[in-house]
Parts: C-alpha cells; structure tokens; sequence
C-alpha cells in the first residue's frame, strides 16, 4: 500500500480539485445519515393522532435530501474520476520523450499492457478507491455517532463481531497484491506474444508456424487464466467473510434490539433507524475489502508504470551549465563536421557494447551532398542516427554550422533535418496524412511527391490520396513504403537530408528517375546518403567507405574508382551482379 504514496507528486498539481472531491465525498455521506432519522420520526409520528401531513412534511424533506446528496455524489464522481485520468497523460507524454535505447530493452507488448490494464488499476485506485475509502470512513463514523446516540450497550452488540473485519482485510490484503501483480506481468507476456505475432504474420505463414504460435498462445493463456483463478478464488473468500462477520452483527442487533423493543427501551421508528444506521456501518466495512482489493491492485499496477514513469531519456535538451545554442540563418544547407567520433551502442545490461565507429573525422561543406558506402556492419546507419540525436557519440564532437549538437535544443536540431531510416515506417492513416506529417505546405508536398515518383502510385490507389494505409503501410509494396518516406522527408524542405539506404527496394529503373530529380531537389542543401548501391552515391560531391567503422577511402566517384580500392572492388561486383542478373 505505501508504493501508492508515490503517487502523490502526479496527483498535487491537482490537490484542489481532490479537495473539493473529498469534501464532496463528506457531505454527501453526512446527507445520507440524516435518511434515517427522519425516517425514525415519520414511522413513531404514525402511531400518532392525524400523522398524515408531518408524515408527508418528512417525506418531503426525505427527497429534497437525497437530491441533494445525488448532486454532490455527482459531483465527487466528475472530479475525482477526472482527476485519476491525468495519469494517462502522463504515461504518454513521458513515452514520448523516451528513446531508442529504452525502447530497446522493453517489448511493446509489454508496454501495452501497461498503458491497458496496469493504467486502469492505477486510475480505479486514484480515483473510485478514494472515493469509497473517504465514504467508508466518514459514513462508518457518522453511522457509529448515531448508533450510540440511540443505545450504546446495543451499539457494542453489534460491533463485536465486525471487530475481525480489519483483521481478514489486511491479513488477505498482501495476498491480494501478490496474486495481482503475477496476473499483470502474464498479462504483458499474452500481449506481447499477440503484438509480435501479428506484426510478423506473413513470417508466420511462411514457416507454416501456425500451429506452432498457436500452441504457444494456448499455453500462455492457460497460465493468464490460471492466475486469474487464484485472484478470483481470494476475491471470492474475502467478500463471503465480511459478508458473514457484517451478517452477525445484524443478527445480535435483531434478536438484542427485538427485546429492548418488546421492553419498551426502543420504539419501532427507533429500531428501524438502529437497523439502517447498522446498515450504513456495515456495508462501508463490507465495501472496505473491495476497495483494499482496489488498491492492492493499483499498487501492484503503480510500481510496473512506475518504472516508465521514472524512466529518463539519454538525450536530452541543454541544461545548465550548458546552454542553448542558436543555429544562424541558413542560405545553403548546413556545415557539418565529425571530430574524432566513436561509437558503441549500448549492451542489454546498458553498459558499453561493441564499438561500431572509431575516430570518425570528416567535414560536410554547407550544400554539398555526402555518399557513404560500405558492406553491412560497416557503420553507416550508425553514423547517420547521430545526426538527428537518435544516440550520442562515446567520443568525439559532431558540430552543425560549428555549433555542438547538443548544445542545440532536440526540437531546433530536428527541425533542420529531414530524415529516411532505412525501415521506412508509415502509419495507419491515409497516405495524404503521412505525406504531411510534420508539414501543412500542400506545395511542398506536391514538389516532394514528384521527385519520389509516387504521384503514378497515388493515382493508382482505391481512393487516391484519402486511401487508408494497413499498420506499417503493408498495403504498399516495400518500394512504394520507401518513395512515400523520402516524399515525407523531403516535404518538410530541411536544410539537411539523410537517406540511409532509402531506395534499397527500389527497382534499379525507378532509382535512377528518383536520383536524377533528387539531387536537383537536394540544391542547396546539405545531404549525406548512404547505400549499398554504387549508382546511389556515385554523383554525389565527395564520397567515404565505410569498413568495420572507420574511414579507409574517400574521394570523388571517379578518383575512387581509378585508385583501384575497395571502392572500385564493390563498383566492379555490383557490375557483375547486374550483367548476371540481366542474363
């Protein structure tokens, strides 16, 4: 129950409107245990000469009361379950500030599952938990208060057997919170395996693994409802047991209160308010293992999103002592300058990994265009991410116009930079949408979608522009998924372009269409791209290989190719490969 306590700094920026939730909760449970009384007044009134106009006074007040208290009751709802809602935004927020390389250690399943069902726990312990636990409370007092007022000794009776109430509640409490938290972590495993599954479908149905993921999601589920049972089973003995112990009280207040009625210490209008205060103690105490239950629940859930929530990205925006710089105006692309740049990324465990760059020195004049070549493994995808801050280099500096990226704030930085990873990811819009992502400048897109060479695909979609994309663009050919990225990429008309190996999937035809209008639209811009493909690169301004990340040639296309290296070695098998291919 104490992890819930650390829920207190998400929940103070809202402490005035909790207050008036709780206070709400008050007087609307005050209002209640007036019900009662003036119901003891209108039954002992009735044995009374003409009854029937105060019995009809009362009644009245009866229901002005409880609309009355269905006004605060509603009231508290609003506030209270509103205010437990801010934590989903929370949780998003600081997902999206996360970066790689905690995205990489944790499965999306997994963090779907929190922001489901861990999130729904935590909200039903924030917001209706307090609420009934405040109910609870102040309605046991105001009922016990009354309960004396009319026969102490009968009170005693009657709370003699509740007096195992909070033993039963704590002693299963912890149970609770155990069997809970088994049933959320299974949980995350079962979406997880769903996640993965249908993301990889056609691998699925490829390796006719069908039965086999089948399998896998049968015994998964077996557990999940194994677990399930065990927290049912718990739930299923703590209800009975209030139930009980609240029921043995009632019975010691029917058989004791009978008599002090037939004795004449009680009237009936009297017995009946004892019954109903009785009631109003009982079924809050009764209540009380439902809302422990809720937050045995909330907490098991609060410490696994706890741990998003605590989570902290590596890049980050200056701070002090450093500060914000500014880029100056661009007139033709950005200067960009590797100085002695290694880098590793990071091991599961986050300590250093293999190193994958080392001591990379190399300067981008402003609108020039960069081609960067090497097998795979070499580090060119490695050194493309460094550039939008995706990670941060072990060693060296990488400098934007002379300014240290990370002295730039992340959203100036990657507004200057229009990028294309290798997989080229679209989303569950339509393609008008993903082509204006980040950009409202129909013109822009347009222009964009031309030197792409995807106006044709466009047109040739079920609804044109408005046609709505399968997860991932999987209605597009892996081709179509590249050219729509470059579009988007290009749209944006940054002072800086990265294509890392963007056209891979692209026919060998449609490349040199795309390239030819590509480097007259990267005019004035500052681009590096890197690809497999020689054709890709070969008219860029000056070009690097890449080998086991480090710089072992550059130079211009056709001084490379007289030198006779590694450059010319890959240019004379890609030849090969094509004259074999067209054979």
């Amino acid at each position: 129950m104490r992890t819930l306590l650390r829920l207190l700094p998400w929940i103070r920026p809202y402490r005035w409107r909790f207050t008036v939730g709780l206070i709400s909760v008050v007087i609307s449970t005050a209002l209640s245990s007036l019900i009662p009384t003036l119901l003891r007044r209108a039954i002992d009134r009735l044995g009374q000469p003409d009854p029937w106009i105060p019995v009809l006074e009362i009644a009245g007040l009866m229901l002005a009361v409880t609309l009355t208290m269905a006004i605060f009751r509603f009231t508290m709802r609003e506030i209270l379950n509103g205010v437990s809602r801010v934590l989903r935004d929370a949780l998003f927020a600081r997902l999206t500030t996360l970066d790689g390389a905690w995205f990489g250690r944790m499965r999306t399943g997994e963090i779907m599952a929190r922001l489901t069902n861990d999130l729904t726990a935590v909200r039903m312990a924030v917001g209706p938990a307090v609420m009934y636990l405040t109910n609870t409370i102040f309605g046991g007092l105001f009922a016990l208060g009354f309960m004396i007022a009319i026969s102490p000794r009968l009170t005693g009776l009657a709370l003699i057997p509740m007096f195992l109430l909070p033993v039963v509640m704590f002693r299963l409490g912890k149970v609770t919170h155990d069997r809970f938290e088994r049933v959320q972590s299974t949980f995350g495993d079962l979406t997880t395996l769903v996640q993965e599954h249908l993301a990889g479908i056609r691998i699925v149905r490829a390796y006719a693994q069908e039965q086999a993921e089948r399998a896998r999601f049968a015994e998964l589920s077996e557990a999940y409802l194994h677990r399930n049972r065990a927290l049912v089973r718990l739930n299923g003995l703590m209800n009975p047991a209030f139930t009980l112990l609240a029921g043995l009280g009632a019975a010691v207040v029917l058989g004791a209160g009978g008599v002090m009625v037939l004795e004449g210490a009680l009237t009936v209008g009297t017995f009946v308010a004892f019954g109903l205060y009785l009631s109003n103690l009982t079924w809050p105490l009764i209540a009380l293992g439902w809302v422990t239950n809720l937050f045995q629940r909330g907490a098991a859930s609060w410490g696994r999103i706890e741990a998003i929530l605590d989570a902290h990205p590596t890049i980050t925006d200056p701070v002090t002592p450093r500060v914000a710089a500014a880029l100056p105006q661009a007139t033709a692309g950005r200067t960009i300058s590797f100085d002695g740049v290694s880098f590793a990324y990071p091991a599961a465990s986050g300590a250093r990994g293999r190193t994958v760059l080392h001591d990379v020195t190399l300067t981008i004049p402003a609108g020039t265009t960069l081609g960067v070549v090497g097998a795979t493994g070499s580090g060119k995808s490695a050194l493309l991410e460094l550039l939008p801050r995706l990670a941060d280099p072990t060693q060296g500096v990488i400098r934007l116009d002379g300014v240290d990226l990370r002295d730039l704030p992340l959203a100036t930085l990657r507004a200057e930079i229009g990028f294309v990873p290798q997989e080229s990811l679209l989303f569950s819009e339509t393609i008008r949408d993903n082509l204006h992502y980040g950009t409202e400048d129909d013109d822009a897109v347009r222009e964009a979608t031309r030197v792409a060479q995807l106006a044709e695909t466009i047109a040739g979609l079920p609804q044109g522009e408005q046609t709505i994309l399968g997860e991932r663009g999987v209605n597009l050919s892996g081709g179509q998924r590249q050219r729509a990225a470059l579009a988007r990429a290009l749209a944006r008309r940054p002072n800086v372009v990265i294509l890392d190996d963007a056209l891979a999937a692209v026919d060998t035809q449609t490349e040199a269409e795309i390239l030819r209008e590509l480097y007259l639209a990267l005019a004035g811009r500052t681009a590096i791209i890197a690809s497999h493909r020689i054709t890709a690169v070969r008219a860029a301004h000056w070009i690097v290989v890449l080998d086991e990340g480090r710089i072992v040639e550059q130079g211009r296309h056709d001084d490379l190719v007289a030198a006779g290296g590694r450059y010319a070695a890959l240019l004379e098998r890609q030849r090969l490969e094509e004259s074999l291919t067209a054979a």
